[in-house]
């Protein structure tokens, strides 16, 4: 996937030097295009999953053994664990994201201004992970289904060229899923898929290589909220007097991931046809 980060500076630096004799054209109008590149996952985050051991609605439990030891003393981690036994995580990876959108431009004297919708795909995941002394392994996982955003956008035309700047807001659909390698316990996930809102943020440049052609490079910068979903822990075939999840409520435990965020960088190359 690194691969793609010649192919994206190479296509900003094509945008930019751009036709010098080419006639300079207006910007007003409506354009439909696509765009594809690279989805970026942030450093991975250490993110604790809460626990309610008595189901009381409050989060924050420590899940202790039968000696009174807590039971997730091996650690959390950013990232979808890689065993049972081992404290360590497999980074969110980086994917290929590509999406269709419609806009219209406004011209006045140098500076434009316009609305873009765009609607898209990326596999992009995000996964927090938690380890217990039995030895096993937690992950609480969310991927994109879909993402799609409103944004307004201004620039500076500069002859066929256009610096601009965008944001506004995001919608993506998020598939949640939950994993683990205890098989005694009994796991329940309330919500499996939810739409998520936050805002897109940031920049590029777009060239008019044609009357009704441009292409261009973006970045964007996306930030939504979801709401983690609850695993419900239930007794399964574990033994009710020493299994941590059913000391303090013979029921069972909730538990969440404590990180809210689902957040990540883009990396496009554009292409957009004018009308």
């Amino acid at each position: 996937m690194r691969s793609f980060i010649p192919l994206f500076l190479g296509a900003s630096t094509l945008v930019l030097a751009g036709p010098a004799f080419a006639q300079e054209r207006d910007w007003t109008g409506p354009y439909v295009g696509i765009s594809a590149g690279l989805d970026l996952q942030g450093s991975d985050r250490d993110a604790p999953i809460a626990f309610d051991t008595n189901r009381d609605g409050s989060f924050g439990d420590t899940v202790r053994t039968r000696p009174g030891l807590d039971a997730f003393g091996p650690g959390f981690c950013g990232g979808r664990a890689v065993s049972a036994t081992s404290t360590g995580c497999k980074q969110d990876s980086d994917r290929l994201g590509y999406a269709g959108h419609v806009g219209y431009d406004v011209q006045l004297g140098n500076i434009v201004i316009g609305a873009v919708g765009e609607f898209g795909k990326s596999n992009i995941s995000d996964a927090a992970s938690a380890y217990s002394v039995t030895p096993a392994r937690y992950a609480f996982t969310r991927q994109m289904d879909w993402n799609a955003a409103g944004r307004l956008r201004a620039g500076y035309a500069t002859g066929n060229t256009l610096p601009y700047i965008t944001g506004g807001a995001a919608l993506v659909r998020v598939n949640r899923g939950f994993e683990t390698s205890n098989a005694a316990n009994s796991f329940t996930l309330d919500d499996a898929k939810r739409n998520a809102w936050g805002y897109t943020a940031g920049g590029g440049v777009e060239q008019r290589v044609a009357d009704n052609f441009s292409i261009g490079v973006l970045y964007t910068y996306t930030n939504v909220k979801d709401e983690s979903p609850t695993v419900a822990v239930g007794p399964g075939s574990a033994p009710l007097t020493t299994n941590p999840f059913l000391l303090v409520n013979p029921a069972g435990t909730d538990m969440r991931r404590t990180d809210n965020r689902f957040d990540w960088h883009s990396a496009r190359v554009t292409a957009s046809l004018r009308f």
